[in-house]
């Protein structure tokens, strides 16, 4: 039994939990905060902050931590300019994610890992994210980049989701309006043919074709239960391949910015009946954000592109 009650056992369970969504996390609070080593911190709060929480009732844990370290990164970036630095504190509760530490670890800094980040997003963009206030900054990056609902966001910003809606539409206009350095623009052509070779894969029941392009541990979210708010998810290129080879080919699909993103919109007499909105990890489709309510979809901002 630990210090607070905790039994090894149960904090070794919570630590199997926390580091199933651990990539992600870091994803968020890299592409949140700019910097390896804030988003490691970022993390490692989280962590903290779960292990302190009753989380036996949480249905969606992901979404619970995807939160969590919204909170802690807009914490900090709002103290960015009121606060000298200060040695980090890196101890861990008893039988938390310490350095060597049953359970999860604390990771050092990896350059390699840095790089994968910023291509992922581009340089520019990261740039562009440092001129946003810290609200417009979480706005964007949760909707837009991770698509959080704005429900979820304005919980986090303590806004109305009408108000963290203008937020992330805002800063999208900032980040559309920056001027692109050659090396993003060259990026973005890249992922566009990578839409291409993904659309050509469907449309000819291509299975090995579609795994050249997905990310080996893809997840692609629907709003499937759209009427009890629940969301059907696909994890892994051959789940999501596969299923993607029994749907329906779409009729008309063409390419689009969904929300500012790379995307397709598939279109039914006219009109966009589904929108697909694209994020990419080296060259590959990492998350599919697949969007079929027509209120949803009225709501999003779509371009042709």
């Amino acid at each position: 039994m630990s210090a607070d009650g905790t039994g090894t056992d149960d904090t070794d369970f919570l630590a199997r939990r926390f580091e199933a969504h651990r990539g992600h996390l870091r994803a968020v609070a890299h592409r949140m905060l700019g910097s390896t080593a804030e988003a490691e911190d970022a993390v490692q709060e989280a962590w903290f902050r779960m292990s302190r929480s009753d989380t036996s009732r949480v249905d969606n844990l992901g979404g619970w931590l995807t939160t969590v370290v919204g909170r802690v990164c807009l914490d900090m970036l709002r103290s960015r300019k009121t606060r000298a630095e200060e040695p980090l504190d890196t101890a861990a509760p008893p039988g938390g994610p310490a350095q060597g530490s049953a359970g999860a670890v604390t990771r050092p800094v990896d350059p390699e890992q840095d790089a994968l980040l910023a291509d992922s997003v581009g340089v520019a963009l990261l740039v562009v994210l440092d001129t946003l206030t810290p609200a417009e900054r979480l706005a964007f990056v949760l909707h837009d980049l991770f698509g959080v609902p704005y429900e979820e966001v304005a919980a986090v910003v303590d806004r109305t989701p009408a108000a963290a809606r203008q937020l992330a539409s805002r800063a999208r206009r900032r980040v559309q309006g920056a001027e692109v350095p050659e090396h993003d623009r060259a990026l973005r052509r890249r992922q566009w043919a990578v839409v291409d070779a993904f659309l050509a894969a469907a449309r000819e029941g291509d299975f090995e074709g579609l795994l050249d392009v997905l990310d080996p541990d893809v997840i692609a979210r629907s709003e499937a239960g759209v009427t009890t708010g629940a969301a059907a998810v696909a994890r892994g290129a051959s789940t999501f391949g596969s299923a993607a080879l029994g749907a329906r080919p779409a009729p008309v699909a063409r390419h689009a910015l969904v929300d500012g993103a790379p995307g397709t919109v598939v279109l039914v007499g006219g009109r966009v009946e589904r929108a697909l909105r694209f994020a990419f990890v080296r060259d590959r489709i990492a998350v599919i954000d697949i969007v079929t309510d027509p209120e949803r979809v009225a709501r999003l901002d779509i371009e042709s592109a």
